[in-house]
């Protein structure tokens, strides 16, 4: 839990001193580079940590990526320019990808199935704890430390976090066989994710037909390097990602939801606070306040799924109350006026529950589909799936709010103010109601997968 704090916890303790670095290292040009070079690199060393996990043991691998997060946070508050600072985000976004894959895995060696469930939500509790305390954290260190505070504090906990594992994982099991590492198929797969991360990232973003061109492009790419991936694995002795995970009904619709659950986390994280800000005039910190009930509902929800599955042994019922639930629950917040914010506080605290038991119920569900060998590179592919979902939901929305304020009547090419500036307020709260009930809607597909998922009864031993 230790090292899946340190890497959840820079995801967001960097956004409040965004203008606090551009100032003092004089480029706000790059500044988006500090946050989506990060989220990137940890995306696409996700799967190799799950892989090279299997491989030569996690204990080993996760004290690596522990030991790598330290010292490239060291590097970034050493920094002393933006190139400086962004390059060791990225490294530090590399080790990051290691923290959260090899523990869950850890999680699926030590414990029986039927009592995974009960850590997986520790874990999503872990998750949503820094991501409330990475922002208050990183304010409170840049207004009275300096900012480069924000990754020093990252020192004691890494060296805790690996005498901790160093002590506690000493004897875990290694592997047996020899290892093979597909060195071509890790690139195919690094570029690709790279490529398409970066593509999507930017189409929600209002660019010029110049960089959207450049955008569609990145995609058209990556599925060029994508496709030859999956050859490579059809090829390959010892493949990096066994694609029986990805053909199997069970893998996938378990993937499936997890990817639908990370959409409409980051989508609902975004949208309301947004709502807020363009309807009432909200300063941003104030509108982000609106997103608490809901962080504070996937915990929550995470915790009732994991107690639930250890006393039942069953994991489909939690997944498919999460899908049923989620849906109504956004729908009928699109429909709560804007004033009531009370009831729309318990409509997002019902939120998060939902999507919190969805995630510790599918963690469980694909680690009971593979066999022990594969268990990192299972792992790693759910939080592929899961961190594919929030770039997908932050692009998606983003494209889709531009349409509908411009189909409003919004200006398409604003010289000065915002896009929505002129609009009245009726026009806005439509705009933002059409877009919560377009998100409901995208919330389906999972819960049909959700009723076609196999049910397992899981085991209480190993």
């Amino acid at each position: 839990m230790l090292a899946i704090f340190l890497g959840a916890l820079d995801q967001t303790i960097v956004a409040v001193s965004l203008s606090t670095l551009s100032s003092q290292l004089g480029d706000s040009r790059s500044l988006s580079w500090i946050i989506s070079g990060y989220l990137v690199a940890m995306t696409v060393s996700t799967p190799l940590f799950g892989k090279l996990g299997d491989l030569y043991g996690r204990r080993r691998l996760l004290l690596i990526a522990i030991g790598w997060f330290t010292l490239a946070s060291i590097g970034c508050g050493l920094a002393q320019n933006m190139p400086q600072l962004i390059t060791a985000r990225v490294f530090q976004g590399l080790g990051a990808g290691g923290l959260a894959t090899l523990s869950q895995a850890i999680i699926g060696d030590l414990l029986p199935p039927r009592q995974r469930g009960r850590y997986q939500g520790y874990i999503s509790g872990t998750f949503a704890l820094a991501s409330v305390a990475g922002p208050l954290l990183g304010g409170l260190l840049t207004t009275y430390l300096s900012w480069r505070w924000i990754f020093w504090i990252n020192l004691p906990l890494g060296l805790t976090a690996g005498l901790i594992c160093h002590r506690a994982l000493h004897d875990q099991a290694l592997p047996e066989h020899r290892p093979h590492i597909d060195f071509l198929g890790a690139l195919l797969l690094v570029g690709g994710l790279t490529c398409l991360l970066l593509g999507i990232s930017g189409l929600g973003q209002g660019a010029t037909q110049t960089a959207g061109g450049m955008q569609v492009l990145l995609i058209a790419f990556s599925i060029l390097l994508l496709s030859s991936f999956a050859l490579q694995q059809k090829r390959s002795p010892d493949p990096l990602l066994p694609l029986y995970l990805l053909s199997k009904r069970h893998p996938l619709l378990s993937g499936l939801v997890a990817f639908s659950a990370s959409f409409q986390l980051i989508v609902l994280s975004v949208m309301v606070p947004l709502r807020h800000e363009m309807l009432t005039g909200q300063s941003p910190d104030q509108a982000a306040l609106h997103i608490l009930p809901l962080v504070m509902g996937v915990p929550l929800g995470a915790f009732i799924s994991g107690r639930l599955m250890a006393h039942s042994g069953r994991y489909k019922p939690q997944i498919l109350f999460g899908n049923w639930l989620l849906p109504v629950c956004i729908a009928a917040l699109a429909l709560t006026p804007l004033h009531n914010a009370w009831l729309s506080g318990v409509w997002m605290l019902l939120c998060g529950a939902a999507i919190g038991c969805q995630f510790p119920a599918c963690m469980v569900s694909i680690q009971t589909a593979v066999s022990a060998a594969h268990m990192g590179v299972a792992t790693s592919t759910l939080n592929l799936l899961r961190a594919m979902g929030g770039a997908l939901g932050i692009a998606l929305i983003s494209s889709l709010l531009l349409l509908l304020l411009r189909q409003a009547g919004a200006a398409p090419a604003p010289t000065d103010g915002g896009l929505a500036d002129h609009l009245c307020v009726e026009s806005l709260e439509n705009v933002f109601r059409r877009l919560l009930l377009i998100d409901a809607c995208f919330a389906l597909p999972a819960l049909i997968a959700a009723l076609n998922l196999p049910d397992r009864s899981l085991a209480a031993t190993h």
